[in-house]
């Protein structure tokens, strides 16, 4: 055998009983990490004000829109919707809902202006004249959440020093094959590493799945302007709150994520795009979470030692134990469930999507095209 394959192979086999290792701790972490937890209604139950930015048509987009009218929260709650253009179809879902529930205090801001390319941060800064409450939610278009989630997240940010929580999220597939693949690299990659980072005080990641905060942290961080340029907005929030002097805590709070990818071509656009952002704030963690694709990287190893008795039980090991990471995290989600059997195809595309991301300079957002300088910042093409 050649020796340079020997010895790549030997590399590779290594870092996939690494990643072994990983996906153990991670499967632990994560279970843990969501263990039953009484809720407490907040000592102080002030009005909160929930910003839902929306852009075009997604598949399941009404139901998740609708689970932010079913909260328990104790305290008076607002629900402010934001499109840029009239002809959005997502104003009219916005619309139904607020028709459909006329005790709410709900408003639907149509309104054009651009304050940076960032157009979700644009709208957010023409949205927030109307938000009334002093605890501003902020949630992606395509999060689901459970009927206890203000009051989760509302009395986390009661805790001392937090000024500002966001929340882990799995995915649930909403447009058949390729969203399935999509809702389980949420579920079974990022959501575990999240949690993983978290628990062992690697990462403090700020998500769009949620940021709550108060209107005066944001006042003090410069408000939604000082984000309009950048591609990982969330993130950027997350660290000016904790230059702040803040702290940022992730709830043991899941919620649902939308995956509405109807082809491999979206899922990739979609996906490089989101590893392209990781990179950029990350780029230490980022490139040290190869060695989670323990899978992926037993493959290699098999194949450049062309399936020596060793590289196959360590290809057994790697498979075995993705499979008990998974149905491990499967545990802590709601009734949704995700196709065990489907991991080869998506460890696959997910190295590949690692892999390509050093490459990448260009992504795709939402139909158009912007160039990701070393910072994060977004120019557009």
């Amino acid at each position: 055998m050649d020796q340079p394959l020997e010895i790549a192979g030997a590399l590779f086999l290594v870092l996939a009983l690494a990643g072994c290792g990983y996906l153990i701790l991670a499967g632990l972490r994560t279970h843990a990490f969501f263990r039953a937890r009484p809720v407490q209604p907040p000592a102080r139950p002030e009005a909160v004000t929930v910003l839902k930015p929306l852009y075009g048509e997604e598949p399941g987009l009404d139901a998740a829109l609708a689970t932010f009218f079913a909260q328990d929260y104790p305290g008076q709650t607002q629900v402010v919707f934001g499109v840029r253009e009239a002809a959005d179809p997502a104003r009219r879902a916005a619309e139904r809902l607020a028709a459909a529930h006329p005790g709410r205090d709900v408003s639907v801001v149509v309104d054009p202006r651009l304050h940076g390319v960032n157009g979700k941060v644009s709208n957010l800064i023409n949205m927030a004249s109307r938000a009334r409450g002093p605890i501003l939610v902020l949630s992606d278009s395509d999060i689901a959440v459970p009927s206890d989630y203000l009051t989760r997240v509302v009395q986390a940010l009661e805790g001392e020093g937090v000024g500002l929580v966001t929340c882990p999220y799995y995915g649930k597939a909403q447009a058949g094959f390729w969203s399935k693949i999509a809702a389980m690299g949420l579920t079974f990659q990022f959501l575990p590493s999240v949690v993983t980072g978290v628990s062992l005080g690697l990462a403090t990641p700020c998500m769009g799945s949620t940021i709550a905060l108060r209107r005066s942290v944001l006042q003090e961080i410069g408000g939604f302007e000082a984000f309009a340029d950048l591609l990982a907005d969330d993130y950027a929030i997350g660290e000016a709150v904790r230059k702040a002097g803040h702290r940022t805590l992730v709830a043991p709070v899941l919620v649902a994520h939308g995956c509405a990818d109807a082809s491999l071509t979206q899922m990739l656009a979609h996906e490089l795009r989101w590893a392209r952002t990781v990179r950029g704030v990350d780029p230490a963690g980022f490139f040290g979470s190869g060695v989670t694709h323990a899978f992926v990287l037993a493959l290699i190893a098999t194949l450049l030692l062309h399936g020596s008795p060793i590289a196959l039980a360590v290809l057994a090991l790697a498979t075995g134990v993705r499979l008990w990471m998974m149905r491990h995290v499967s545990q802590v989600m709601r009734p949704a469930k995700a196709p065990l059997w489907l991991f080869p195809l998506r460890d696959i595309l997910s190295f590949g999507v690692f892999v390509a991301s050093f490459f990448v300079t260009v992504v795709d957002w939402r139909g158009a095209r912007f160039r990701v300088d070393r910072s994060g910042g977004l120019s557009g093409i």
